[in-house]
């Protein structure tokens, strides 16, 4: 049996497989998950072929973790380039539709005509650099996220708003004067004041006062009203 090529379409929780000769005949495939029972039904299937090369499209990205796996397992192992399948998969097929099966046949069809594909090898000091590329990432990912919401608020608290080209010194001196106005309204109080709820009508119109002098209308003479404090009885 002479070399072949295994066209993975690798997904988080399964990975679609053809394997496809030198002619391009298909001699099998299937859908496995990624679990450790699941890749080790694939990897058993795969062993029946001596001589055997993993394409697996985006290793960098999506199939990164099961690449990662067959490496470990002393699998050799190529990078497909999605755009590359995606082209493959039109020509072979005569449209783009996209489904497991035609994602792994178009892989395997790369694998199998295409040479100088970059191989994945197992190197740390890759691994290294790629978390430090990831994390630098992150970081100018998140710096981007808050300058802009601050760049919001001071809109709204600042006429015009601020500069782009802002430091965090600059903008605490900008919402110094902020912090100092007051909250003023008139009339009625806002809702907020009222915790959300609408103040009715009569609550906020003013309401009569009484003293101990003038009892309000209708109580006895002589009686004062409970718990006054200002009652000459």
């Amino acid at each position: 049996m002479g070399a072949v090529v295994i066209g993975m379409d690798p997904h988080k929780r399964s990975a679609t497989i053809e394997v496809m000769a030198g002619d391009e005949a298909v001699l099998g495939g299937g859908r496995y998950g990624t679990d450790a029972a699941g890749y080790e039904v694939m990897l058993a299937h795969a062993r029946r072929f001596p001589e055997r090369t993993w394409a697996i499209e985006g290793c960098q990205g999506i199939g990164r973790h099961i690449a990662n796996r067959l490496i470990a397992d002393g699998e050799h192992v190529v990078d497909v380039p999605p755009k590359l399948s995606a082209r493959v998969r039109v020509f072979a097929t005569g449209q783009g539709r996209k489904t497991d099966a035609t994602d792994a046949h178009s892989i395997a069809l790369v694998g199998t005509r295409m040479r100088g594909l970059q191989p994945v090898v197992d190197d740390e000091k890759l691994t290294v650099l790629r978390i430090l590329v990831d994390r630098r990432r992150s970081l100018g990912e998140d710096h981007t996220r808050m300058v802009s919401q601050l760049h919001r608020l001071l809109l709204e608290l600042i006429p015009g708003g601020a500069k782009k080209d802002l430091s965090a010194a600059q903008a605490k001196q900008l919402l110094v004067p902020s912090r100092r106005r007051p909250l003023l309204f008139s009339g009625t109080p806002p809702a907020s004041a009222n915790h959300g709820f609408p103040v009715p009508a009569h609550a906020a119109a003013p309401g009569p006062t009484y003293s101990a002098a003038a009892p309000p209308p209708g109580a006895p003479a002589g009686k004062c009203l409970p718990n006054s404090r200002e009652c000459p009885h």
